[in-house]
């Protein structure tokens, strides 16, 4: 599954499983971006939620396309 992720003017499509927790998402966004885990903040856009690094993505209702 399909985890979008937009970041200033660019749009990252990232593989992930809804397993994945938010730490080892930031670290494939580390890979594509070079930005340092500790640097980055994810946040839902619909509910403006910033996300927990320790829980997985479906436990916080991250929808994949």
């Amino acid at each position: 599954m399909y985890v979008r992720v937009k970041r200033k003017k660019i749009t990252y499509f990232v593989n992930c499983n809804p397993t994945d927790t938010t730490l080892q998402l930031k670290a494939m966004l580390q890979n594509l971006t070079n930005n340092p885990i500790k640097d980055q903040r994810l946040i839902l856009l619909d509910s403006y939620h910033i996300l927990d690094d320790a829980k997985t993505l479906l436990q916080q209702h991250v929808s994949f396309t």
